[in-house]
C-alpha cells in the first residue's frame, strides 16, 4: 500500500460531511471514467449518502453490466449538492452539459490521472504517475476504509484494465497489479468482465473495423498511420461513436508505426482526434495540447474546429515535427 496522503484525507473529510453528492466524468465516457464514477457512487451510497452519478453521454453497451443499480443519469436541471466529485476529466468543460447540472454545489473535488489536468476543482488530487483514475479511487476507498464490495471491485478492475490496455501500457506500475489482485480477491468477476468488455463486440463495430483496414493510410516512411471516421461511415455500419473505441490500437500495432491518429467527424467542421505514440520521445499529450486537448504521453486527444482537410494537415504536420525532433535528439 502506498503512503497515506493528506489530500486523500481532505477528500474523505469533505465526503463524510456531505449529505448530497454529485459524481461526474467526461464526455464520451470510457471504461476508466464509467468504472471510477460508479465505484465511488456505490461506495458513497453504501455510506447512506444521496448520490447522483452523471454522464452527458450514454455509457457504451459493453459497460452497461457495471450499472447494477441503474444509478447513472444524463443531464438534469441544476439542484443543490453538498459536494461534487469529478473523475478522469482533465478540464471542466469536458463534462459537457453536466457542467450546468452541478452548478449549484459545495466543494468540487477533482480526481484525475491526466498530467494535462487544469486543476479546476476546489480540491485537486492529480496523479499523472497513476495508470488510471480507477487506481486512485481504489486508493481513496482503501485509505477511507470503506468496503470494497464485489460490484465496486468489478467497476474498479474494469477501469484499471481498460485504461492500461489490459496491463500492457508503460504507465502500468507494480502498484497497478497489486490493486488488480486485491480487487479479484474482493470479488471482481474476471470471466464476466472479459466477456462483456473484450469478447462481445457487435457486428456494427466489426464493420467499422473493416472500414478502418480498408481506408487507413501510412506516411513518413510508414512511421505514421491514420484514418478517418465520418458520420457516413457510422451510418453505413449501423454503429454509434462509442464503438470506435480501440480501433486506433490496430493501426498503432503495425510494425514500424510510431504514431497513430484517428480523425473523427463530430460535426461538419469539428474533428475529434485521437493520438497514440509508441515512442517515449514523442509525447502525444504535448501534440494534443497544441490543439486545445490533452491526455497522456502515449495516448491523447482533442476536438479541433475547422475544415477537415486543414485539421488533417495541421495535425500530421505537428506529428511530423515531433518525430523529427525525437530523431534529432537521439
Amino acid at each position: 500500500m502506498k503512503r497515506r496522503l493528506k489530500i486523500i484525507d481532505q477528500i474523505i473529510r469533505e465526503l463524510k460531511a456531505a449529505r448530497t453528492i454529485a459524481v461526474a466524468g467526461h464526455m464520451r465516457p470510457d471504461g476508466d471514467c464509467i468504472g471510477s464514477e460508479l465505484a465511488i457512487g456505490y461506495a458513497l451510497k453504501n455510506l447512506g449518502k444521496k448520490v447522483t452519478v452523471f454522464s452527458q453521454d450514454e455509457m457504451p453497451d459493453k459497460l452497461a453490466f457495471l450499472d447494477l443499480g441503474k444509478i447513472l443519469t444524463g443531464p438534469r436541471t441544476p439542484r443543490p449538492y453538498d459536494a461534487a466529485v469529478v473523475v478522469d476529466c482533465a478540464n471542466f468543460e469536458r463534462m459537457g452539459a453536466i457542467c450546468d447540472s452541478i452548478s449549484k454545489r459545495g466543494p468540487l473535488i477533482n480526481i484525475d490521472h491526466h498530467g494535462s489536468n487544469t486543476r479546476y476543482g476546489d480540491i485537486n488530487w492529480i496523479d499523472a504517475q497513476s495508470a488510471s483514475s480507477g487506481e486512485l479511487i481504489y486508493r481513496l476507498l482503501k485509505q477511507a476504509k470503506w468496503p470494497i464490495t464485489a460490484p465496486i471491485a468489478d467497476c474498479l478492475f474494469t477501469a484499471i484494465s481498460t485504461d492500461t490496455g489490459s496491463f500492457q501500457y508503460p504507465t502500468t506500475q507494480p502498484s497497478t497489479y497489486h490493486a488488480a489482485a486485491e480487487l479479484v480477491n474482493r470479488g471482481a468477476n474476471l470471466a464476466r468482465i472479459c466477456e462483456e468488455v473484450y469478447q462481445s463486440y457487435p457486428l456494427s463495430r466489426v464493420k467499422l473495423q473493416k472500414h478502418m483496414y480498408n481506408s487507413f493510410k501510412l506516411t513518413q516512411q510508414n512511421q505514421v498511420a491514420y484514418f478517418w471516421l465520418r458520420q457516413a461511415d457510422y451510418k453505413k455500419a449501423g454503429a454509434v461513436p462509442d464503438e470506435s473505441e480501440g480501433l486506433i490500437d490496430h493501426i498503432r500495432d503495425i510494425q514500424g508505426v510510431k504514431v497513430a491518429c484517428l480523425f473523427e467527424e463530430i460535426e461538419p467542421e469539428i474533428t475529434r482526434i485521437s493520438l497514440r505514440s509508441k515512442l517515449p520521445e514523442v509525447n502525444a499529450s504535448d501534440i494534443a495540447l497544441a490543439f486545445g486537448g490533452g491526455g497522456h504521453q502515449s495516448a491523447a486527444g482533442a476536438r479541433i474546429p475547422g475544415k477537415p482537410s486543414t485539421v488533417q494537415r495541421r495535425v500530421l504536420a505537428a506529428v511530423k515535427q515531433a518525430l523529427a525532433e525525437s530523431n534529432s535528439s537521439r
